[in-house]
């Protein structure tokens, strides 16, 4: 019986051991929707069109889904996200193996310039480059399959930029 109980209150301490670090909510300190973000759209300085956006849309998304923010849509938000998008760049990454001059798959890039700033003080939150890419496999016909390829970039795009402001690496 002894033994059963040594036993059993090892596993109580390392039960409460392991979760010491765990808490509950968002990982920045701050309570869950006690603050707005306003997305203002974002000005492209590239060739390739919409993806201005696509890659709003996509920020939306992902910090609804995050939940620490909330989502402005009536230009009061606590906190407005901006920035320009500054290249797109479509690299080769494999050949076909038959025709070592026709590409089969790309990486297309986006690179943008975020800026989160306080609307109340006026403070840069944080002012950063992120990258967003995808792979893109070369079907029939590149602009179909690009255009398939652009909402996983900007998706993961706007992953890096949320993940920036809701984490407060700032």
């Amino acid at each position: 019986m002894r033994r059963f109980l040594t036993y059993l209150a090892a596993t109580w301490a390392l039960f409460f051991v392991g979760c010491a670090g765990y808490h509950l909510g968002p990982s920045n300190g701050e309570l869950a929707g006690s603050r707005s973000v306003q997305i203002n759209p974002f000005i492209n300085k590239t060739l390739e069109p919409r993806l201005s956006a696509y890659l709003i849309n996509a920020l939306r998304k992902n910090l609804q889904q995050d939940g620490t923010y909330l989502i402005n849509t009536h230009d009061e938000g606590d906190i407005i996200l901006s920035g320009v998008i500054t290249s797109f760049v479509r690299n080769e990454l494999s050949f076909q193996s038959s025709d070592v001059i026709t590409v089969q798959d790309y990486e297309i890039r986006m690179t943008a310039q975020v800026t989160a700033r306080e609307r109340s003080t006026g403070r840069i939150i944080f002012d950063k480059p992120v990258v967003g890419r995808t792979t893109l496999r070369v079907g029939n016909d590149l602009t179909s399959a690009e255009r398939q390829a652009i909402p996983m970039m900007t998706d993961d795009l706007a992953k890096k930029a949320a993940a920036l402001l809701v984490d407060g690496t700032w």
